[in-house]
């Protein structure tokens, strides 16, 4: 289950990366990476698939990326999830965020065992600084409904 603690260490981070994010400016991992960045964080792209995103400079791993970010944000396919937390522990990143979908029971338990800061079951739109209304209003009701991290 995820705290509120973890989500607050995840969000403290000021320098991030968005695995999952697409050539197509529709998908998730696009709006993540763009309401990120937008609300301040330095924020870089993993796809492995695409050198630019969003017209700034897309990497293909973890490894790949110019600077240490402090967070990870996942938003992409479990058995890819399960690689990035793996590459993440190698690096020494300690805050990762699971996106709905992106999560397995392996992904999850690794970062357990490995000391890893694990978002799991909360979308990250809600909980960025000044979300969008339709975030806060998911929010609200989804704590409203016990869905509250404690």
């Amino acid at each position: 289950m995820t705290t509120k603690a973890a989500i607050e260490g995840f969000m403290s981070q000021q320098v991030l990366a968005v695995a999952g994010v697409s050539r197509a400016p529709r998908k998730f991992g696009n709006a993540v990476y763009r309401d990120l960045r937008a609300r301040g964080y330095r924020v870089l792209a993993i796809n492995p698939n695409a050198q630019t995103i969003e017209g700034d400079s897309c990497y293909p791993s973890l490894k790949a990326l110019p600077e240490k970010v402090g967070g990870l944000v996942a938003v992409t396919q479990p058995a890819v999830t399960e690689q990035l937390v793996r590459e993440a522990t190698d690096l020494g990143i300690r805050h990762v965020w699971l996106q709905q979908g992106s999560e397995s029971d392996d992904a999850v338990q690794f970062c357990q065992e490995h000391g890893i800061n694990v978002v799991v079951g909360e979308c990250i739109m809600m909980y960025q600084p000044n979300p969008s209304f339709v975030h806060k209003a998911h929010k609200f009701f989804k704590e409203l409904f016990g869905g509250k991290p404690e």
